[in-house]
């Protein structure tokens, strides 16, 4: 990006702050009015948030080619949580000034009042209190939302399971962002919590760091202590290339994904790459299928094909595979089917709600399907919300996941002729009924 391009980005992003902060400012000085300190709070208002203002542009100016520094991180979420409580309060604001202008608009018609009706401070103070919400859901997000770990389980229930998988159970992670993560005793407290589930599988469906192999050092230990008598596997995520940081040559780059694989093997994860394993239990077997990152937009490694080199049709079949649109362009699509897809990458934002069966989440308007299950023509996709987070150093209503999935055989069962008349005869004394 030119420098011309850039200072007409930051221009442009002023220019924004400064009519938020002033469209804001026309609420609290409505309740200042007659409060007799008008002149204060005014004044306050503006040495404050331009304040602020002013070290946005300094830190954004100043992280340039460099590492985000600490004090900066803390700034930016402290930023956005002001601008998401500001927006808020600027919705219920632009809610009254439609009112005004309708009214406006009535009273000019009927050749009464020509001016806008005045704000109401009764509107302001409501606004206040709203915002608040956001504010709070925010703090909370930051100090203890990103390692609020929730657990989610699913039952699947398939013709062709093995009869020795009935009742099998996996435990799913994805996304761990060990750069990103800052809390060794929550972190042992959401391993002790995948533990719990005593699951016989385990597997981990990529993004375990941000850039560098180097960010998960100080973690090896912890994720270490994850148990799973099956076994413990792994794929790659987006991030796991180091293709979104310059590296001082190719070789360092290649050595980086070398150690990061390296690292995979000290925590005991089997890393799959375009290939698969068998899992065998009571003499019977499942494919288990692990690809390369495969995602529009993200870099399209994963080879299915590759990894399917040696299963049989008939084989029952888990597929790790990081990113959700492999799924959507390829999987599904595959004439060898694989009953299911386990992927992560969209981490649901980090952001959105969840409350009674509808979620919701800024993401959808990228991945229409960002989280859950979804089935089609007998496929299953599962997209896990993501274990640990990245950019924004919180969670507000999509709390990090722990998956697991209990393999169910569906039992089908045949009707005799004495059933079948049974039922016919039922259905004729509920007719006549």
């Amino acid at each position: 990006m030119t420098k011309k391009i850039t200072y007409i980005l930051l221009a442009s992003i002023g220019i924004l702050v400064l009519l938020i902060d002033w469209y804001v400012f026309q609420g609290i000085k409505t309740l200042t009015t007659s409060a007799g300190m008008s002149a204060i709070v005014n004044t306050a208002y503006w040495v404050l948030f331009t304040g602020i203002n002013i070290l946005l542009f300094y830190f954004i100016l100043g992280i340039r080619g460099r590492e985000i520094s600490t004090w900066a991180k803390t700034f930016f979420h402290l930023y956005l949580t002001i601008l998401v409580t500001k927006l808020s309060f600027v919705t219920i604001m632009l809610g009254e000034d439609v009112y005004r202008t309708l009214a406006f608009a009535y009273n000019y018609n009927s050749e009464g009042e020509q001016h806008l009706p005045l704000r109401s401070k009764l509107v302001s103070k409501i606004g206040i209190v709203l915002a608040s919400f956001p504010f709070a859901f925010f703090i909370y997000g930051i100090s203890k939302g990103k390692y609020a770990y929730k657990v989610r389980k699913e039952v699947l229930y398939f013709d062709d399971l093995p009869e020795a998988f009935e009742g099998f159970t996996l435990t799913q992670i994805s996304d761990i962002h060990a750069g990103s993560l800052d809390n060794p005793i929550a972190v042992k407290k959401g391993i002790e919590l995948i533990n719990a589930q005593n699951s016989d599988l385990f597997v981990f469906t990529g993004d375990i760091v941000n850039n560098e192999a180097s960010e998960l050092k100080p973690w090896i230990e912890i994720f270490k202590e994850i148990k799973a008598p099956y076994g413990k596997y792994s794929v790659l995520g987006n991030h796991d290339y180091g293709d979104y940081i310059s590296w001082p040559s190719v070789e360092d780059k290649r050595t980086n994904l070398q150690n990061l694989k390296r690292f995979h093997k000290e925590i005991g994860f089997h890393l799959l790459l375009d290939n698969h394993v068998t899992i065998e239990k009571g003499g019977e077997k499942i494919s288990l299928l692990g690809v390369e990152n495969w995602g529009l937009g993200f870099g399209q490694k994963g080879d299915l094909k590759k990894a399917l080199l040696g299963v049989e049709k008939s084989s029952f079949k888990v597929l790790l595979s990081h990113d959700p649109t492999h799924w959507e362009e390829v999987v599904k699509k595959e004439e060898v089917p694989v009953h299911l897809t386990l992927s992560g990458h969209t981490h649901g934002m980090q952001f959105g709600f969840e409350l009674l069966g509808f979620k919701w989440s800024p993401v959808k308007y990228r991945y229409p399907h960002w989280a859950g299950m979804k089935k089609e023509n007998g496929k299953h996709l599962y997209i896990n919300r993501g274990f640990g987070f990245i950019g924004f150093s919180g969670r507000v209503g999509i709390w990090p996941e722990i998956t697991v999935i209990e393999f169910r055989k569906k039992v089908i069962q045949k009707d005799s002729p004495l059933t079948k008349s049974q039922n016919k005869s039922i259905r004729s004394m509920e007719i006549n009924i």
